[in-house]
């Protein structure tokens, strides 16, 4: 499945550790590291997606496609879960201060998203991928919330299609929120016009202040502007 940045995958069951005995370590990978384990990511891909017969091939290219293209972008970061194999994923890279990531974005974007964004302090998660067969609960929030962390974030980025509601559902019960539509052209537009993907953009506040029904994450949603061009 060719998807777009921020497609990531639900949690399908359990994930995380093998088992309580066999407990994952979280490692950071270079962009050579990334490289050298790529066909390893794309195994887990396809064991963490709920392909239908047929399509396993087409969406291992895809998803290797994508981490090529993400390798190159500037501030790449990887995180990987492991402990015999590699249980769980997750990466991206900074999202630009023009603003191009909310290329599409239905409407005006949240002032608090605009200038985070302006001052240099949104990381899109493009990718997160956990084996299905791990016991680990937490483990996507852990390795999200390290990779953020990590690269003192202040606001986590991704685009979810929303067609998935399944992946939609996850990231809210991981603490993402949803603060929108954005709409790009879908891969297909390219050799025939068609509708636009419809995708819901989410963002993770780190640090931000406390959670109200108003600012929930300390994002200041009522006070919206046209987000930079």
């Amino acid at each position: 499945m060719t998807a777009p940045p921020g497609r990531e995958q639900p949690p399908h069951g359990d994930r995380g550790t093998a088992s309580p005995s066999d407990a994952l370590r979280l490692r950071r990978l270079n962009r050579w590291q990334a490289e050298t384990l790529k066909e390893d990511l794309a195994d887990l891909y396809v064991e963490s997606s709920q392909a239908r017969p047929g399509e396993g091939y087409r969406r291992r290219e895809a998803f290797l496609r994508r981490l090529t293209g993400a390798v190159r972008r500037p501030g790449f970061a990887l995180l990987i879960a492991e402990s015999t194999a590699v249980a769980g994923c997750v990466y991206g890279f900074p999202v630009r201060r023009e603003g191009t990531w909310w290329r599409g974005f239905d409407g005006p974007l949240p002032r608090s998203v605009e200038q985070l964004t302006a001052s240099g302090h949104v990381f899109a998660v493009t990718e997160t991928l956990i084996h299905p067969h791990t016991d680990d609960r937490g483990l996507a929030r852990r390795l999200q919330q390290r990779l953020l962390a990590d690269q003192h974030a202040s606001l986590g980025a991704t685009l979810v299609e929303q067609a998935d509601s399944a992946v939609c559902d996850a990231f809210l019960a991981w603490g993402w929120q949803d603060i929108g539509t954005v709409r790009r052209p879908s891969d297909q537009q390219v050799l025939q016009p068609s509708d636009p993907l419809v995708l819901r953009a989410l963002v993770l506040p780190i640090g931000l202040g406390p959670r109200t029904a108003t600012h929930p994450g300390g994002l200041a949603h009522e006070n919206r502007t046209q987000r930079p061009g």
